[in-house]
């Protein structure tokens, strides 16, 4: 039987301002937006989508699940990102080649440096 992988879900205090800040983080459009979620996609027919819904706890620990974001170029987007809101986050990384951010709500994301060949 085939799966395919549809969404993450993402719980958040306030789920229309996190849409929106990720979609613009990741230049997706908004899909559905009702009164508790909005999902959030690269394009309205491209799986998977990011499902932002109401949480009913704050953040108060590490994800244990994260995105991790690879640019072309690592400073100039840690920049843009913090610029619109994200902040560098200590999780006990040490000596990386990655940066880690913080989304406004506190979810944890990783911005990696240019690939590897």
């Amino acid at each position: 039987m085939p799966v395919r992988w549809e969404q993450i879900v993402v719980d958040a205090e306030d789920p229309h301002r996190l849409a929106r800040w990720w979609a613009e983080a990741l230049g997706y459009v908004i899909v559905h937006e009702a009164v508790d979620e909005v999902e959030i996609r690269r394009t309205p027919d491209e799986l998977p989508g990011l499902l932002f819904g109401v949480g009913p706890d704050p953040k108060t620990v590490k994800n244990r699940l994260h995105i991790d974001l690879r640019p072309d170029d690592q400073e100039a987007e840690v920049e843009r990102l913090v610029n619109m809101g994200a902040r560098l986050a200590d999780i006990g990384q040490h000596d990386v080649p990655w940066v880690v951010l913080a989304d406004p709500e506190g979810n944890e994301f990783c911005v990696l440096s240019e690939k590897r060949s």
